[in-house]
This record gives C-alpha cells, structure tokens and sequence, in this order.
C-alpha cells in the first residue's frame, strides 16, 4: 500500500500539521482523529489494515490529519473563549488547506468524504453540514452531535455554529439544505454496548430527517462498545455497502 507523510506550517493554527495519505486511487475520505490523537491513530489501531483492501484494489484514498482537540475543548488550563476560536480555526484549516492538498494528490473532481470516530464523528458531521460545497459527505461513528457535551458550560456564537443538534434545528437557507441534499452519503453509525451513547445518533438523525436532509442511521448491537474494534468492523462495512 502506498504511504506518504507530509507537513507544512499551518497558517490557521501557527504551527506545524502533518498529514498522512494512504492508497494511489479513488474517492477520498478524510479521517478526524478521536479525542486528543495525532494523524497517525488510525494506522495504529489497525482501522487501515481493515480497509487495505479497498485502498489497494483502488476503490478510495485515505487521508488522516492531528487533532487539536488537547489545545481547545479538551484542555482543562485554557480559557474557554479561547477554546472557541481554536476550533474555528481548526475548520479554517480543514476548510483552507487540507482540502486544497488533497484535490492536488486525487484531482479537483474527486469527491471528498469526511470520516471518524468519537470526537472524530463531531468534527466530520459538522464540517461536512458547514461546508456541503467542498465536502461531498460523511461517515460518522459513535458520535455525540451536541458540542455543549465537551464545553462544560461554556456557550457563545462559535460553540451555537459548530454543534448540530443546535444549529441544524435552525437551518433555513434553501442553499445550503439542497446541497446537503445532493449527497447520499450521510452515515451516521453507533453501537449500543458499553460506553456507546446510541440515543446521542439517534436525536441527530431524527433533526436532519425532520429537515428533510437524507440520512442513513445504523444502530449496532448491544454487542457493539465504543472501542476500536468496532470501528474496524463498522467503516469497511459501510464503505463496501454504500459506496
């Protein structure tokens, strides 16, 4: 399998954000890592072994970037504002930088999905329902859509504008909604075992439904925890049946 590390000097977040790139073909889809890991996380609990052979037969190309979250909502030391802005800036860089790189490794008219588990899921969805123009979809796994679960209280325009339960409630603008409604992938996956929260899935696929914007819920079993293994079984999964 083809694998290419590379790094620049993010002007979002001032400072420097590797990216690593697996596969020489296909779709694109781009991993948000869980919680505080880097861009290497993926790889090291075996979710790219899982999909090796998709990668290789050239079916997608995957992308995996660091998370930020240990210097915004997860950084108990920070000041809550300034925690706002970091993830504001964070989605300038996805948005500004990251996208623009892997339309010059796949082709300007490859579509791009974004993908991840956990905290990874949040970022996926939200970047993806922000942005339908340049991101054509997402798989979201596990995830919690409200981000006052990670703000400890803290409210203000910036957590209302990147946490979907609250702001999809709200969305009007017919542009925005029929783009969402081009893509027919919006996967939203969770188990219901231990540390799974599969009610968190369901409000957030009920509120797109209730829009009108198409979503796939697939609720696992009781047998499905919140853990890695889960993952490498869920993403093959829905990459093989719905792509």
């Amino acid at each position: 399998m083809e694998r290419v590390i590379d790094q620049w000097y993010s002007p979002a977040l001032n400072k420097n954000m590797e990216i690593v790139g697996y596969g020489h073909y296909g779709f694109a889809l781009l991993l948000l890592p869980t919680a505080a890991a880097d861009y290497l996380e993926y790889e090291r609990f075996q979710l790219i072994d899982a999909l090796a052979p998709m990668i290789e037969s050239g079916k997608l190309k995957v992308f995996s970037i660091n998370s930020i979250n240990n210097e915004s909502w997860l950084n108990n030391s920070m000041e809550q504002r300034h925690k706002a802005i970091r993830h504001t800036q964070f989605n300038d860089y996805v948005y500004n930088e990251v996208l623009p790189y892997i339309r010059t490794k796949c082709g300007d008219g490859t579509p791009i999905y974004t993908g991840g588990a956990s905290f990874g899921a949040l970022h996926a969805a939200n970047l993806f329902l922000k942005n339908p123009w340049s991101i054509n979809g997402c798989i979201a796994m596990s995830g919690d859509y409200d981000l006052t679960s990670y703000t400890k209280g803290y409210w203000d325009d910036d957590v209302y504008f990147n946490s979907p339960v609250h702001y999809l409630q709200n969305l009007t603008d017919d542009n925005t909604m029929n783009q969402i409604r081009r893509s027919s992938h919006l996967h939203v996956m969770t188990g219901s075992g231990d540390w799974e929260a599969p009610d968190a899935s369901r409000e957030f696929a009920a509120i797109l439904q209730g829009k009108g914007l198409p979503c796939d819920l697939d609720v696992w079993g009781h047998d499905i925890p919140h853990d890695w293994p889960s993952w490498r079984k869920m993403l093959p999964y829905v990459l093989d049946a719905r792509f």
